[in-house]
């Protein structure tokens, strides 16, 4: 059984986590709440919410950890020549731009969009209002992608001192979260990220590059990266 957490609850040790074995792997605590006190005492620890509508609020600690380290990002032949496309773009203030920041809820939104399997995803309106109390605090940003005016493409996640944590990403047109992931990613790589967390396994994720690694590495590079200080100008590289 995994406890129950109330509202003024500590997080269990991670090691405390189900296993395989135990049919839900990584699950290690369900209940409390979403405010940004308890998202960001999650996030240092290496903890994640991720539950469905009608489920209490459930918190994971995977073990191995899915995380992409910046200088490992894969880059297609053709989405290098996509990314000039975008930067002559900015430079001339043409109909393509990359903004941090300037909708986050918007791209929460559209990562919330039923997928085109038709499936919906995780990201309830519990989860909107956590995460943009996070963004209104400084913690929780947007990579966005651009065309004339309106809003194609995007990513967000969390950011601790030198640590960024994936959420989600969602797109309009042709690799347009490819696009504002690569803006993402090297902006991080500029100001010292080494890693981003991805959370759980994916084929999509290890085609960008992602890999797993141990609970206990992860634990580890959280420690040293949440107690950098943190990034003060969030504007994508041009």
């Amino acid at each position: 059984m995994i406890p129950w957490l109330h509202p003024h609850s500590p997080f269990p040790d991670v090691s405390k986590a189900l296993t395989e074995a135990d049919g839900a792997a990584g699950l290690l605590a369900a209940g409390a709440d979403l405010s940004p006190e308890r998202l960001l005492a999650a996030y240092k620890l290496g903890i994640f919410p991720w539950f469905s509508e009608g489920q209490p609020i459930l918190w994971w600690s995977t073990d191995p950890r899915m995380v992409l380290r910046c200088d490992d990002f894969i880059i297609s032949h053709s989405l290098k020549k996509t990314l000039r496309k975008i930067g002559r773009s900015m430079q001339s203030n043409g109909p393509w731009q990359v903004r941090f920041d300037s909708n986050f809820e918007a791209v929460m939104r559209a990562c919330a969009e039923p997928r085109r399997d038709g499936a919906g995803t995780w990201i309830s309106e519990d989860i909107v209002a956590g995460y943009c109390g996070l963004h209104q605090r400084g913690y929780a940003h947007s990579s966005e992608l651009w065309l004339d005016g309106e809003l194609v493409g995007g990513a967000y996640g969390v950011c601790i001192g030198r640590m960024f944590y994936g959420e989600s990403m969602f797109a309009r047109v042709t690799d347009a979260s490819k696009i504002a992931l690569a803006y993402l990613v090297a902006f991080l790589k500029h100001h010292g990220v080494v890693m981003i967390d991805c959370q759980q396994q994916t084929g999509h994720l290890a085609s960008l590059g992602a890999a797993p690694i141990s609970r206990s590495e992860f634990s580890t590079h959280l420690q040293v990266a949440t107690a950098q200080p943190p990034i003060t100008d969030w504007r994508p590289l041009v």
